[in-house]
């Protein structure tokens, strides 16, 4: 009989843990999901203004920065990670978020549409509960001209992505594919 006490401590307990991940999923989404469309805005506005080849530092450069702010103002790891990396020190993913991006191919190959693709669990993390989230980023029109097809680019642009990114992975998308995620570590 004491074999079965845990477990249904643990069964007792679900139901309270499954608001904490509801409510924790809430509060990361309204902290962090509004870097997304800044992103995105930031994208849009250099290529019209500068070009597809001259928008380039916004992703490398500008992105990451947004989202160094928003870690700073939050505490939390928060990252851009991909299956196929652009630049792989900073959108290398760990196994945990290699599994859910699995998963989200999966999910979208069955048509789940891209936009309400999220996870989040609560895991332990070096003995220390941590909360995750991810969100899954689609591929949208700005991002296919520098995450499309190779051969539809054009030489300098292609020259300039090599020069930025000599390991660059994170081409031949397809608009509507997944890009990569959104993805937050936030101590409990």
């Amino acid at each position: 009989m004491k074999a079965f006490l845990p477990v249904a401590l643990l069964l007792a307990a679900l139901p309270a843990l499954a608001q904490d991940i509801a409510a924790l999923t809430a509060e990361t989404k309204k902290a962090v999901l509004p870097v997304v469309p800044k992103v995105v805005a930031a994208m849009q506005e250099a290529v019209a203004e500068k070009g597809v080849a001259g928008a380039i530092p916004v992703c490398k450069d500008q992105a990451p920065e947004l989202i160094k702010a928003k870690r700073q103002e939050t505490g939390w790891d928060i990252r851009r990670v991909s299956l196929k990396t652009r630049n792989a020190e900073r959108g290398t993913p760990d196994l945990w978020e290699v599994r859910q991006l699995a998963d989200f191919n999966i999910r979208a190959a069955n048509g789940e549409k891209i936009d309400t693709m999220e996870k989040s669990e609560i895991v332990s993390i070096d003995g220390k509960p941590v909360f995750r989230y991810m969100k899954a980023l689609p591929v949208g029109d700005v991002c296919l001209k520098c995450h499309g097809a190779v051969d539809g680019m054009d030489a300098g642009l292609k020259a300039k992505l090599a020069e930025s990114y000599p390991h660059d992975q994170a081409t031949g998308y397809s608009k509507g594919q997944i890009r990569g995620a959104l993805t937050v570590k936030r101590p409990l």
